[in-house]
């Protein structure tokens, strides 16, 4: 009983030793300095570290620190994947206003055109709209910051015309001869990620999506509603150029055409563990004939979508083989504003197809190579695709799919390598072509504004050749002179401005509208034997 009453009186100090002991050994352990490390060090510097602590102690001039470590953390990222980056301040918080659907500022386009910034597009119901401002304002100073001095970037004037929500925006603005000021109030601006959407005939829908950022899958909804009210039976889904965004956004488009819960895809990596994603509920277009149209540059979520349609033989895939970029990457802060987009898994297919190109050779090996087939026009061949030894996979429907180096399409549309397309390529992204269309259209505004519907301007407008003749004389004095353009080439310029005139009434929907009527992969979407039907694929293998 004794023994018992001291051990009490006793416990709560040995308890206590026991503590303090316990405390000092870790500190102990995490103290340590030089060239020996506790196993429980947290504060333990990388030889990295070091090697930029000695720069900033003892270095003869003085650096910027956090220059140095920026171009360190580049050229360690420059060791991994091709698609694992460094996003330094500035280029990190323009990366996420792509995908984020949306940017505060006062909703113009603009282009400069003789040194001058013309306001080429006023998004209804938005900032400037509700200020007054029109297509064909001239601005030459926002605040005090003039926007015609000599050296001026469209990046700086980016800045200076965006800002924050709620914030003023005084801008000086020209129109016609007289010359006022405009106070604009900032506001948060859409960014649409579907360009257009339209009924290409009366059972046909059309859909071009450019990019998948959060608000992609609620506008893709509107999207297939309108088109569903108009009758739609079958869609052509564009995802050509496509270079990817949130996967979780191509996801649920998936979950619309596929039915039960069908797996859609899954990621897995050394360190990330294996995650399924499948469908969820009813889907808004499980049964109705369905293209989706991809090239070169279709990339990650827009291969996440094409992937799970394919083996699913639920969709016909046209055109060429996607960009092959089967990794996962997940953003993380760094405490100076910077960022890093690391690959922690790669995604596959619900066949355990991984689409991801080889990449062992470095990034411009890997760049090269997509160039390569895009300047080449690549044909794809069965057995070429064979001698890559890819793993072997087989669809519901006896299609042969084989992993690695992209979704290869069911129907192969090569690219138009000719003489005449290639010049009729460059010439269409000569910069005055945009100078005289926006000229053009600011002068005959009433003879295009005449038409209610893109369709109506297509069959109706006939002035293409008065156009030509204009643009003639426009380009006369300048390097890229339209006068010697004839034949093919002409033809296809042709198309281009009439698409180019078209957007400024009925936006990139116009523009899409007009082009697509005489695309090759659209036609070819469009015909009445272009159904989902039994078809080998290959595609090259990955290790």
């Amino acid at each position: 009983m004794m023994g018992n009453k001291k051990l009490q009186v006793w416990l709560p100090l040995i308890f206590s030793l026991v503590l303090i002991g316990g405390m000092f050994l870790g500190f102990k352990l995490s103290d340590q300095s030089g060239s020996k490390r506790g196993f429980f060090s947290s504060n333990s510097r990388s030889t990295l570290q070091e090697a930029l602590d000695l720069i900033k102690m003892r270095y003869v001039d003085s650096v910027q620190i956090d220059t140095l470590e920026g171009r360190a953390i580049q050229e360690m990222m420059n060791e991994l994947d091709p698609h694992s980056v460094y996003l330094p301040p500035v280029e990190l918080k323009e990366a996420n206003e792509d995908l984020a659907g949306n940017f505060d500022g006062i909703g113009v386009e603009f282009n400069i055109f003789s040194d001058t910034v013309n306001v080429v597009y006023v998004f209804p119901d938005g900032p400037s709209d509700k200020a007054g401002l029109v297509i064909g304002d001239k601005i030459t100073r926002v605040n005090d910051s003039s926007l015609t001095r000599k050296g001026v970037s469209i990046n700086e004037i980016k800045t200076l015309i965006r800002g924050p929500k709620g914030s003023k925006a005084i801008l000086q603005v020209i129109r016609g001869a007289k010359q006022q000021s405009i106070t604009v109030t900032r506001g948060k601006i859409p960014v649409p990620s579907i360009e257009a959407s339209y009924m290409i005939d009366k059972n046909t829908g059309y859909i071009k999506l450019t990019k998948f950022s959060e608000s992609s899958y609620e506008e893709f909804m509107q999207a297939m509603e309108a088109l569903q009210k108009q009758g739609m039976q079958s869609l052509v889904f564009d995802l050509r150029g496509n270079g990817g965004g949130f996967m979780n956004e191509a996801v649920d488009m998936a979950d619309e055409f596929l039915e039960g819960d069908k797996l859609i895809v899954y990621t897995e990596g050394v360190n990330s563990k294996k995650r399924e994603y499948r469908c969820k509920r009813p889907g808004l277009f499980e049964k109705g004939k369905l293209v989706l149209l991809v090239d070169e540059l279709s990339a990650s979520a827009s291969e996440v979508l094409a992937g799970a349609l394919q083996d699913w033989c639920r969709a016909t895939i046209i055109g060429r083989r996607t960009f092959g970029k089967g990794l996962v990457q997940e953003q993380y802060q760094l405490r100076d504003g910077s960022a890093m987009r690391l690959t922690v898994a790669r995604y596959y297919t619900p066949l355990g197809r991984s689409i991801q190109r080889p990449y062992e050779k470095g990034k411009k090996v890997y760049m090269d190579e997509l160039w390569e087939r895009f300047n080449s026009g690549e044909m794809v061949s069965a057995d070429s695709m064979k001698n890559h030894n890819g793993f072997r996979f087989t669809t519901a429907c006896s299609d042969t799919l084989y992993g690695g180096g992209g979704i290869t399409p069911s129907i192969f549309v090569p690219i138009d390598t000719s003489v005449s397309q290639q010049k009729a390529n460059r010439l269409t992204f000569a910069a005055n072509i945009n100078s005289f269309v926006y000229n053009y259209y600011l002068q005959n505004k009433i003879q295009v504004d005449k038409y209610n519907t893109t369709a109506d301007f297509i069959t109706g407008f006939n002035n293409i050749e008065g156009i030509w003749n204009d643009l003639v004389k426009f380009t006369a004095t300048d390097s890229v002179n339209f006068k010697s353009v004839a034949g093919k080439e002409k033809e296809l310029v042709q198309q281009r401005l009439k698409a180019l005139l078209a957007r400024y009434k009925w936006r990139n929907a116009g523009f899409y509208q007009v082009l697509n009527s005489n695309d090759a992969m659209v036609k070819k979407s469009n015909r009445d034997n272009c159904k989902i039907k039994k078809a080998t694929v290959f595609a090259v293998a990955s290790g």
